[in-house]
């Protein structure tokens, strides 16, 4: 299903609209945020790749994405409407560790966080969970499932030792509705952490 994005047209902001939430999408380097924040969002997203040249040879690690040809300097950012008020503000943060300082100012006035994993690469994510637990974010785990990927979501669990309560989930993230999945989900996490909250 294309997106009004890809179609070249622009969704306006419902009028009905009284919450908006903004999200972080963070992860290594090419496990596919830009292509999630692509494939769902209802704008045209603004994108800062850039293609990649002979200067970050040596300092970005590109062994594992030999294909990569372009590559997120600062932020990715879409919009996607969950319901007739609730509006999700996305920002893709940059994979690259030297881009890495830019984490801290995204993660300012942000509700919950998505790490997005290519399990063939489990160890690109530690850094972002431990920068979400850092900051106290909460946040969920969605397997981008690539060709060649490993480990059922329970074992992916143990490799990242996250607690219980986070939820991990399977993603594609070229496809809007399995994109649109995992925010809800994320969403759901929320609401259960904040009624918990009140109930104490």
């Amino acid at each position: 299903m294309e997106t009004p994005a890809e179609l070249g047209g622009r969704t306006p902001l419902r009028s009905t609209a009284t919450d908006g939430a903004k999200i972080v999408i963070v992860g290594g380097f090419g496990v596919g945020k830009t292509t999630l924040v692509r494939s769902v969002s209802e704008i045209r997203p603004l994108s800062t790749e850039e293609t990649m040249t002979e200067a970050g040879r040596g300092v970005d690690d590109t062994a594992a994405v030999a294909t990569k040809l372009r590559t997120t300097v600062a932020f990715d950012f879409g919009r996607v409407s969950l319901s007739d008020d609730l509006v999700l503000y996305l920002f893709g943060a940059p994979g690259q560790r030297r881009f890495w300082f830019l984490w801290d100012r995204l993660f300012a006035g942000t509700l919950g966080a998505v790490v997005l994993v290519d399990t063939r690469r489990i160890e690109d994510s530690w850094y972002a969970i431990d920068r979400l637990e850092h900051y106290g974010m909460p946040f969920v785990v969605a397997r981008n499932n690539f060709p060649g990927s490993a480990h059922g979501l329970d074992e992916l669990r143990e490799a990242l030792s996250v607690h219980e309560t986070v939820p991990i989930v399977d993603c594609d993230a070229r496809r809007r509705d399995s994109a649109k999945h995992v925010l809800i989900t994320l969403v759901h996490h929320l609401y259960t952490m904040s009624r918990a909250r009140s109930a104490r």
